[in-house]
């Protein structure tokens, strides 16, 4: 059993925030794998589901994000799972919008869920890091994320969840590599067009023959034109 865990903040008036882009991930993969209702639990909101031969937990911690770990933590205890069952799903501002890295391990960079999830289960356990963009200076940074997502940022938002739910099995049998592919598939597709090949080069063509004027007297010189007259 594993436990897949988004990172957000809980209300209506957070839904569209690019902080919650975690609780926006796991929404996306409980509504296209099939999972159970959403039920109050682990100071969270909890679905139960499979991706694959995988039994798997989807956690929505309610305790706001500074405080994520104590939802995690409970969770994991009760089931009696290791941090390496865990995957936590986050915004993350060192990534350009739509790109999607996934890692195990290291610091929290100073994101405060991945801090109180750090302060309650240990750092060993895999993330899945959705690229938010950042604004460019630090003390903008609370702001920014705390705000929603622009339309414009809709298109690349849609491609980039729709990656993370069709690789989901793959990320739950654990294979990383795969699911990449899978969000790249929908983030960056390959192009399909073609380059249209030149025309190969064919045999020079034939001189054209010489115009034919209906008229002897055209091809003579002058000269014998003159001549002619004295016959």
């Amino acid at each position: 059993m594993q436990i897949f865990v988004g990172l957000g903040n809980p209300g209506t008036k957070y839904a569209g925030n690019r902080h919650n882009i975690g609780f926006m991930a796991l929404d996306r993969i409980a509504e296209d794998h099939g999972f159970g209702p959403w039920k109050a639990k682990f100071q969270g909101q909890l679905a139960e589901g499979r991706l694959g031969s995988e039994k798997l937990l989807l956690l929505k911690p309610e305790t706001f994000m500074n405080l994520s770990g104590q939802s995690v933590g409970e969770a994991m205890r009760f089931y009696k799972l290791d941090p390496g069952d865990v995957t936590v799903f986050h915004d993350e501002l060192d990534l350009a919008p739509g790109k999607c890295k996934v890692k195990t391990g290291g610091g929290h960079a100073g994101h405060n869920g991945l801090r109180s999830i750090h302060a309650h289960i240990g750092e060993a356990y895999r993330r899945v890091r959705l690229g938010i963009g950042h604004p460019g200076r630090k003390e903008l940074v609370a702001a920014y994320v705390l705000h929603d997502f622009h339309k414009a940022d809709q298109d690349w938002l849609d491609d980039l969840l729709r990656g993370v739910s069709d690789g989901a099995p793959q990320l739950a049998a654990g294979d990383t590599g795969k699911f990449s592919n899978a969000v790249a598939l929908r983030t960056a597709p390959p192009r399909t067009s073609k380059t249209p090949e030149k025309p190969k080069a064919g045999p020079a063509p034939k001189a054209a023959p010489p115009e034919d004027t209906g008229s002897e007297e055209e091809t003579r010189n002058p000269l014998q034109r003159l001549v002619d007259k004295f016959r």
